[in-house]
């Protein structure tokens, strides 16, 4: 194992950084938590639009649902909903 030694301030610095560098990613997070309770998971959209599993695997197959995917879970947004209901009322 190597030791490294650094000066007290130096070390305060980098301390200073990193918690700011904390701070920022901890802000972003929230952010973003806030961002996706607009997104609707495919549970959702399912019993939105009365369909099954298998037909919402279809729509965005074939184009017909746009969605978003963060770690393997879909999302998608409520105004892209609307849209394929509007659609489909009036077919």
């Amino acid at each position: 194992m190597e030791i490294v030694n650094i000066e007290a301030r130096t070390f305060e610095a980098m301390m200073t950084r990193f918690e700011a560098l904390v701070k920022k990613v901890d802000s972003l997070n929230s952010e973003q938590d806030k961002g996706l309770k607009k997104w609707l998971d495919n549970q959702d959209v399912c019993l939105i639009l009365n369909i099954s599993k298998r037909t919402l695997q279809t729509y965005r197959d074939n184009g017909t649902l746009p969605y978003s995917q963060v770690n393997h879970k879909m999302y998608y947004k409520p105004s892209e909903i609307e849209q394929v209901l509007s659609k489909s009322v009036t077919k």
